[in-house]
């Protein structure tokens, strides 16, 4: 110990060692000294000297430091020292002395920003970056040791895990992609620093925000991991208890926190969206009546609670997540929250200002929200629209700059896809809706249109054209509005009005304002456009601006003057006559040239100013001075550049030529059109037929399927008469004995005589109905002889008469074998009868019993299969009868067929005769055109010499009109 009394306490006799030395031995101390109080004085005193010898102690003692931290982990003391040594060797911040005492274990509640006690000069400030850069990539050389690091924020106690946070921040701060790289690749890493966001310690909280701030940095990797491990909620819960606006500096460090996890993070956006946070935002933008005596610190955090909002909205942002954002926005009221704040009193500039922005990416492109906005008015006596009461603030040049710029832009996203609010502004300058005893927002515009400001003739002229965008409807109307310019004179259209403050020399930004409305307005307006040629001094001014050697504040001017005098050429409609689109371009050759007004007309796309609006909708301009374009117009200057030159460079023949063949191809379209109506009912009517010819092939497989069918069953019907025959036969022979007849009972004999009888009156009505069908068919048949002569599928009809022919022979085959069973069982009922009366009345009782037996028994079968027979018959006769419902369904398909495709038939004809009418038209049209360009040439003017065109375009018709005859 006496060794550190020579160190920290009072000097001693003999030369001083120098701080190199001191240092060295206290690293060999940590180094080689095996007792654990040794060590942790050691590395005390290595903190105490990191700040005063700050390269010497990195140098020398930093392996030893992380030893420290590898080995000595169940002391939290020397862990702590250890900790802020590398800390103090690695942070680049000169920050407060603190008290390094044992006993300072209680720390004061830190904010988690230090503040600096004096402020180096540049030179050493960038020397100590350097050195703390140096320290950084020395230390995680190894990613091991950070992995240690995160290792140590598990532990709870104090001194261990608020210099571990420290540390890790600095190291983030120093090389944050680097560290960024191995805590994304460590397990569970980012979790462990999420549960920094949990500790009951503020100091420890507060800092663990200030780590979490600069891991998410421009990593959308460890943002998305960061917000999945719950941030929202917590980040969330520490603003409500922190006192949301009115909180201190920890709301301040979470709501830069949820910045860096929302803004251009889709994946994180929509997870805030749909977890229900957007809701959770409304209770910020509660203010009261009294807004006098805002915090500095106030103002931070609604200006951060504002661009939260705004990142959510951001026209950056894909169009359906903008959307769902500013729809949920409206539903739980923030948007409403928000137009209270922009119509309040006493609030801050710089915090209206923010508000207004806000406002204007909630509403732009949403119809609802566009809607509720143009309802919202102004506690004012009368109430006025909250657009009026903008646009006043942004005509009136005593307003600052940045507000004025926010009015403009919440006017144009206002108007931004919303054609119902254009017209609603336009309507405020029409003569019909001018209200005398009111400020209108129109009277507004035109008021800062003509005004001696020219910022205010700027923003009017950029709000009345975004009025104007993409409305054709618009454009005409505004061709209405009539000023009334001094008193005793007759009032002049606003189109005129702007064309004279044009020519009268006003300033550049007044001019650019005024050529960029002009732009706007006659752009695919050919009705404007003549509007503004038919006055005779607006094109010479064009050309005298064009064609002038002035200088470079002007030459922006001249690109506007050229871009306009293109767009009246490019959209004219040659009603004027004095200045039509060839006029025009001759008056640029002779005046102007081709190439210099090409040229001129490049000078808009290459100014400085152009590049920088086109960059993103909002107006953000440093100065007045540099507030020259608009995002929108320079979208309109991209399209029409190229149109202009083209347009400008083409000859008259050749436009002569397009328009001939616009009109050909015009003409062409409308005879296809027609065509291809007639052709698709043509197709459809096909495609029922086609239907209905496979609906009727199927029921003729059906028909032959049953006919095949009912021959077999007849075959089966013959084979089973054939041995029913044979058994008859042999009982006749046995019975050729008058002795064997003896044994026949009468009674039996009477009940066999009455079957036959019965069974000879079916056959009878069998009989009458198969002759009834048999008229029936040879009827069918004659029908469909006539009508197979005048019909085209007679194939058709010839296959399904054979068919019933086959039936018909089958039928009749049916018939005779019929007959011929009647025949045969009559034979047998007359042997039965014969037997009978020869047999003896009274039989001999010595008969044998074995042959009665005998006979009974077969009889009884004669019996069984007669009964059977005369059932098999009665199925074929229902078999016949579905077989005659079948063709008849048939025949009557096939005559509705045939009518059908006679009606297409008499269609083709009218339609033939319609395109032979149309044919009949073009010949015509062909031969009055000849005769006009006859009767020009003997009037003497030129005409290009297209006979031998326009022959072979004769005979093409011609050809045609063949082709069509033959089809």
């Amino acid at each position: 110990m006496n060794f550190f009394r020579g160190v920290m306490g009072g000097q001693a006799a003999g030369p001083q060692p120098s701080g190199a030395e001191t240092i060295q031995k206290l690293c060999d101390r940590v180094a080689s000294s095996t007792l654990l109080e040794d060590r942790r004085d050691a590395v005390r005193a290595l903190k105490s000297l990191s700040k005063k010898y700050r390269m010497e102690v990195g140098t020398q003692a930093m392996d030893h430091l992380i030893n420290i931290l590898q080995t000595d982990r169940s002391d939290s003391e020397i862990l702590g020292y250890a900790l802020d040594t590398l800390y103090n060797i690695i942070c680049n911040d000169e920050e407060e002395e603190q008290d390094e005492s044992e006993d300072a274990v209680t720390p004061i509640s830190v904010s988690g920003k230090h503040k600096n006690v004096s402020m180096p000069d540049e030179n050493a400030q960038k020397q100590a970056d350097d050195l703390g850069v140096q320290f950084t990539d020395t230390f995680i050389q190894d990613p091991e040791h950070v992995t240690l690091l995160l290792t140590l924020l598990e532990e709870f106690d104090f001194h261990v895990r608020w210099p571990g946070v420290k540390l890790l921040t600095a190291l983030l701060k120093n090389q944050g992609v680097q560290v960024q790289g191995i805590i994304l690749v460590s397990p569970m890493g980012v979790s462990r620093l999420m549960d920094l966001l949990a500790d009951s310690r503020e100091v420890i909280r507060n800092d663990g925000l200030l780590l979490l701030q600069q891991l998410t940095k421009s990593n959308a990797a460890i943002q998305k991991i960061v917000a999945f491990e719950n941030a929202f909620e917590r980040l969330l819960d520490i603003i409500t208890e922190e006192g949301s606006s009115d909180g201190g500096i920890v709301v301040e460090d979470c709501l830069l926190l949820l910045l860096n996890l929302l803004k251009n993070n889709s994946s994180n956006q929509n997870f805030f969206k749909e977890g229900s946070y957007i809701q959770r935002m409304k209770p910020w933008f509660e203010v009261g009546d009294d807004n006098s005596g805002w915090s500095a610190q106030k103002v931070t955090n609604l200006h951060l609670m504002l661009q939260l909002v705004r990142v959510m909205v951001s026209p950056v942002n894909s169009p359906g997540a903008t959307a769902s954002c500013q729809k949920s926005m409206y539903q739980c009221g923030l948007l409403q929250q928000l137009c209270t704040i922009l119509m309040a009193t006493g609030v801050p500039a710089d915090i209206l200002t923010e508000t207004i922005n806000t406002v204007s990416e909630v509403i732009r492109g949403s119809q609802v929200n566009q809607d509720y906005f143009a309802s919202v008015n102004a506690p004012s006596n009368p109430p006025r629209p909250a657009i009026v009461v903008l646009l006043m603030s942004m005509v009136n040049e005593r307003q600052p700059f940045v507000l004025r710029c926010a009015v403009l832009y919440c006017f144009q996203c206002f108007l931004y896809k919303n054609q119902k609010g254009q017209g609603e502004i336009v309507a405020t300058l029409l003569p019909s809706t001018i209200d005398a005893n009111s400020i209108s927002a129109g009277q507004l515009l035109c008021g800062g249109l003509f005004s001696a400001d020219s910022l205010s003739n700027w923003c009017a002229a950029v709000a009345l054209a975004h009025a104007l965008q993409d409305n054709l409807t618009q454009k005409e109307q505004l061709l209405r509005v009539q000023l009334a310019t001094s008193l005793g004179k007759p009032p002049v259209s606003l189109l005129q009005q702007c064309t004279n403050i044009l020519s009268q020399g006003s300033k550049v930004q007044t001019r650019v304002g005024l050529l960029m409305l002009l732009c706007t307005w006659i752009s695919n307006c050919p009705i404007a456009v003549t509007h503004f040629l038919h006055n005779q001094e607006n094109v010479p001014f064009l050309t005298a601006q064009i064609s002038e050697n002035l200088g470079e504040d002007e030459r922006l001017v001249q690109g506007l003057c050229a871009l306009l005098l293109g767009i009246c050429i490019y959209y004219n409609d040659n009603s004027l006559e004095n200045y039509t689109k060839e006029k025009l371009k001759q008056l640029i050759e002779k005046r102007i040239g081709k190439e210099n007004f090409v040229e001129k007309l490049g000078f808009i796309t290459k100014h400085e100013l152009y590049s920088r609006a086109a960059q993103k909708p909002q107006p953000v301009f440093p100065s007045p001075e540099q507030m020259l374009f608009d995002h929108e117009f320079t979208k309109l200057v991209k399209e029409l550049e190229g149109m202009i030159t083209k347009a400008v460079h083409k000859s008259s023949e050749e436009e002569k030529k397009e328009e001939e063949v616009k009109k050909t191809l015009e003409q062409h379209d409308n005879i296809v059109t027609q065509y291809k109506e007639l052709i698709r009912e043509q197709d459809a009517q096909i495609q029922e037929l086609k239907e209905q010819v496979s609906s009727m092939a199927s029921q003729t497989e059906q028909m032959q399927t049953t006919i095949t069918q009912q021959v077999s069953q007849i075959q089966q019907h013959k084979d089973q008469y054939n041995i029913l025959k044979l058994k008859l036969g042999k009982d006749n022979q046995s019975q050729g004995d008058g002795s064997q007849m003896n044994g026949l009972q009468t009674e039996e004999l009477t009940q066999l005589r009455e079957e036959m009888e019965e069974l000879r009156k079916q056959h009878t009505l069998l009989q009458s109905q198969l002759g009834d069908k048999d008229a029936l068919i040879n009827t069918l048949r004659s029908e469909m002889s006539q009508t197979a002569e005048g019909s085209a599928a007679g194939s058709d009809n010839t296959e399904l008469l054979k068919e019933l022919e086959a039936l018909r022979s089958q039928v009749q085959s049916q018939s005779a074998e019929i007959n011929q069973m009647k025949t045969e069982r009559q034979e047998l009922l007359r042997r039965a009868e014969a037997g009978s009366s020869d047999a003896a009345p009274s039989s001999d009782g010595s008969l044998d019993a074995a042959k009665m037996a005998e006979l009974e028994s077969r009889l009884a079968a004669l019996t069984t299969d007669t009964e059977r027979l005369k059932g098999e018959a009665k199925s074929s006769s229902e078999s016949r009868a579905e077989l005659e419902q079948q063709l008849a369904s048939v025949n009557s398909t096939v005559a509705i067929l045939q009518t059908e495709k006679a009606k297409l038939q008499t269609e083709v004809q009218e339609s033939k005769k319609e395109q032979d009418d149309l044919l009949m038209l073009l010949a015509d049209q062909d031969q009055k055109i000849h005769s006009l360009k006859q009767k020009l040439k003997e009037l003497g003017e030129t005409v290009d010499d297209e006979d031998d065109l326009d022959a072979r375009d004769q005979t093409d018709d011609d050809e045609e009109e063949e082709d069509d005859d033959e089809d």
